[in-house]
């Protein structure tokens, strides 16, 4: 299965010059000079080597001429290319100065705010439990109410925090808790998340993730009651299955052991999700269906049946503004007790066969038919996008033999000085970068075909001082001597250079910033 890939606007253009994003007037145009004397066609006497000169020589005017004038920079910044070329019919249909103007500006303060709600992101949930029953015997129609809220922030790039808290009233009890998580992201592929709580649910916890694959990822985490002392274990699986739905697994350990198996599936007009549940004192299955009639409205339908409860619930919501939704359901059901307690025999059951189904499951039938249909689809890619990918090769190789001669004489003198070396860079399919060696030697042509070597083209972006950056939110594939191996598909960029004596390997997204060298890519 092939992973949609995700990321940034491409901004091809600044990574041509290779700035930032956010670059200013003075940094475009002294990006411009260094490579115009670099793809300048009368530094060239070769025929073949004024013609690559010319080619890549325009394409750096292009870029400057566009990301120089201030309207025409806006306009790429925020419809690329083809709002350039299209006359902005990417977005409304402008043909005055005055609206294009006034739609930019709009587009401006939208992606402000956006930047803004990115690292402060509060939500909130207030919900009254109406009783009809107990209406119409005479009593308060209100029988309840739960009110939830939580704040997000983005302290950082890789730390991230959450505060929130709740409180409920039922009848004439009633409490409350409030939490706070702790996120720190390890690396690309794993996260460990800090929490505790006060009040009626009083604990402490840790808890930490890791994506075992493109499509599979472990969680396990661990809490302590402040109250009683009482300690639970959590383990959970979760396998992408098909582009729209996932299956999960979980395992927990504690006062009230359970095992659960779910089923999550979201489309575009609808999203459903099902779950079997089995602990030791209980058991119980669980479903829901929800149809979106509208991007403001939207039907729900669910039913609980267990060992304690039936229950069915229909209503639905709508959305009243930008942040604000209101739901209405509607639940009719009974509390039945069948079993409090399950004999030891039952309980062992209830966690060892579901594991055993998963697990043969995952080895026999579902991980042979996703790499199969995996390959099928990514041959099907590669045959589509050969042509397309043959001419990106040979513009990139053109662009090296320009590179290559600066490129040789600052590797050269990083070496006199014992400074930063680049000894081996290649970009392309996560996927294939990302398999185990055994894998890769039994696959050598494919990893070739999903791959580009980039060293020469990263030992001449490195400075005299001994440093490289690629900037944060720059498609990798738009730099010099870069092409995109595999379109489609999600790239990393994997990097091993040597400085004062020391080896240092590294593996970055495609999108993601690169600022060598550092201790933490220490081998």
């Amino acid at each position: 299965m092939k992973e949609a890939e995700v990321g940034p606007p491409n901004k091809e253009l600044y990574a041509l010059l290779h700035i930032s994003p956010e670059a200013s007037d003075e940094e475009i145009r002294k990006a411009y000079r260094q490579w115009a004397q670099v793809y300048h066609p009368d530094k060239y006497q070769s025929p073949q080597m004024k013609d690559i000169a010319t080619e890549n020589f325009q394409r750096i005017c292009e870029a400057y001429e566009i990301l120089s004038d201030e309207r025409k920079r806006q306009i790429y910044d925020i419809y690329g290319m083809e709002g350039l070329t299209s006359g902005l019919e990417l977005g409304p249909k402008l043909n005055k100065a005055e609206e294009i103007k006034e739609e930019l500006e709009r587009l401006r303060r939208r992606k402000e705010m956006e930047k803004v709600s990115a690292h402060v992101q509060p939500s909130g949930s207030i919900l009254a439990n109406l009783s009809l029953p107990q209406f119409l015997k005479g009593g308060s129609i209100m029988r309840g109410m739960a009110m939830s809220s939580e704040l997000q922030s983005q302290i950082s790039k890789r730390n991230a925090i959450a505060i929130g808290g709740n409180l409920a009233v039922n009848g004439n009890a009633g409490g409350g808790a409030a939490s706070v998580m702790l996120r720190h992201q390890i690396s690309s592929v794993s996260s460990i998340e800090f929490m505790a709580s006060t009040g009626l649910r009083a604990l402490i916890g840790v808890q930490t993730s890791r994506n075992l694959s493109l499509h599979s990822t472990a969680t396990m985490g661990i809490t302590m009651s402040l109250r009683d002392g009482s300690i639970n274990l959590s383990n959970s699986w979760t396998r992408q299955l098909s582009d729209t739905s996932s299956g999960n697994i979980q395992l927990v350990l504690g006062p009230e052991s359970s095992v659960a198996v779910g089923w999550q599936k979201k489309e575009e007009k609808m999203s459903a999700a099902g779950e079997i549940k089995i602990g030791t004192s209980s058991f119980g299955a669980s479903a829901h269906y929800t149809h979106r009639f509208s991007t403001k409205s939207h039907g729900r339908i669910a039913g609980r049946v267990g060992s304690t409860m039936l229950e069915l619930e229909v209503g639905g919501g709508r959305k009243i503004s930008q942040f604000s939704t209101v739901r209405m359901l509607y639940s009719v059901g009974i509390q039945i007790l069948l079993s409090r307690h399950l004999n030891a025999v039952f309980a062992t059951g209830a966690f060892v066969i579901p594991t055993s189904l998963y697990f043969f499951l995952k080895t026999f039938i579902i991980k042979p038919y996703y790499l199969k249909r995996e390959k099928q689809k990514m041959l099907e890619n590669m045959e589509k996008t050969s042509t397309q990918v043959q001419e990106a090769r040979a513009a990139a190789e053109k662009a090296q033999q320009l590179l290559q001669n600066v490129a040789n004489r600052k590797r050269s003198r990083q070496l006199e000085t014992d400074g930063l070396v680049i000894t081996k860079a290649v970009y392309g399919s996560k996927k294939s970068l990302n398999k185990k060696r055994d894998e890769a030697e039994e696959a050598n042509d494919e990893l070739a075909s999903q791959v580009i070597d980039v060293t020469l083209p990263l030992n001449f972006l490195a400075n005299d001082s001994g440093q490289l950056k690629l900037h944060e939110g720059v498609k990798k594939s738009g730099i010099m001597g870069f092409c995109d191996p595999c379109p489609g598909e999600p790239k990393q960029l994997c990097v091993e250079y040597t400085y004062h004596g020391d080896r240092y390997e590294v593996v970055v997204d495609d999108y993601e910033e690169l600022l060598i060298p550092q201790a933490a890519h220490k081998i």
